[in-house]
């Protein structure tokens, strides 16, 4: 019964993560924002990530699939990043204009979705111990995509969040400021998933062997 209920619940969540996602492409065709630049958000990036690991989930929960190193990986990086964008959300970006983000779409992706893969990290406890590389794996990521946001702004004039516009910063040394204290905050945020999820594979073993 508690598996059939987690399972059912990762996938509405995930069904509601994704369904924000099309309502916001919908919307931005409408008014003609570019697919590309919606899709250069990394909220949106990060609830496709998580909604994709949710449907898994919960697949790997119908079926009895024990979970592995690996798949706890895979949602150790969803923690991370959704973690990620709820707190830079509402703190840095807190009071900033949504432009055409619908209030629901809003609520959804930044403070529902990135809470519930926060709480079901505790709730489905990992079950094997990670390496320390798993915090720079998990770093790519965000690594890449602030590359590539940089480029493509610099390029193209479009900047998903204010703090990596050169114009909105004082310039790119506000902007390598910006992008310095974001990667201590996501290693900060990752070294803390990593530590709990081991501490929590470590009370389970115990447990186990009891």
């Amino acid at each position: 019964m508690k598996t059939t209920v987690l399972a059912a619940v990762r996938l509405a969540l995930a069904a509601a993560s994704v369904a924000g996602v099309v309502t916001q492409v919908v919307l931005s065709v409408r008014v003609d924002f570019s697919l590309v630049s919606v899709f250069s958000y990394f909220t949106i990036l990060g609830n496709l990530y998580a909604s994709t690991v949710f449907v898994i989930g919960a697949v790997r929960l119908l079926r009895g699939v024990p979970s592995s190193r690996g798949w706890e990986v895979a949602r150790g990086a969803a923690v991370v990043y959704l973690a990620f964008v709820g707190i830079v959300f509402n703190t840095l970006l807190a009071g900033a204009d949504l432009g055409e983000l619908l209030p629901w779409v809003n609520v959804v992706h930044h403070m529902v979705i990135p809470a519930a893969v926060v709480v079901g990290w505790f709730v489905d406890r990992p079950r094997h111990r990670q390496p320390f590389t798993m915090v720079w794996a998990a770093a790519i990521v965000p690594a890449v995509y602030t590359a590539y946001t940089l480029v493509r702004g610099a390029v193209v004039g479009f900047y998903p969040y204010p703090f990596f516009n050169p114009a909105r910063v004082g310039g790119y040394g506000g902007v390598a400021l910006y992008c310095a204290a974001l990667l201590v905050g996501f290693l900060v945020i990752a070294v803390l998933v990593r530590a709990s999820g081991n501490a929590m594979a470590r009370r389970t073993a115990v447990v186990g062997s009891r």
